[in-house]
């Protein structure tokens, strides 16, 4: 499997969770639309950051994590970061409204 393929997949699963999962949806429904965007924006980010200070701190090869702790992996880990934006906003807009 590709990191392309990883990353929507992540950005479109945690779209999904956020529309069906019971209490979940709930709790995420009560927000608006600008804020929902920046919650699932700030998810995303918090576990590429994650991804990437687990390489940093030498751990990568015990979590399968395949990205370097330097530029060359910050500015991958980007463009990933942007794919799994994509994948979750196209899932937002075409998921049910709480």
């Amino acid at each position: 499997m590709t990191a392309n393929v990883i990353s929507l997949s992540a950005g479109v699963i945690l779209s999904l969770l956020f529309s069906y999962v019971p209490g979940v949806n709930s709790w995420f429904g009560k927000f608006d639309g600008t804020r929902k965007r920046l919650i699932m924006l700030l998810l995303l980010v918090i576990a590429a950051a994650g991804g990437f200070g687990i390489s940093c701190l030498g751990w990568a090869e015990s979590f399968s994590i395949s990205v370097t702790c330097d530029t060359a992996g910050a500015v991958g880990l980007f463009q990933q970061l942007m794919i799994a934006i994509i994948g979750n906003q196209s899932i937002y807009s075409i998921s049910p409204k709480k």
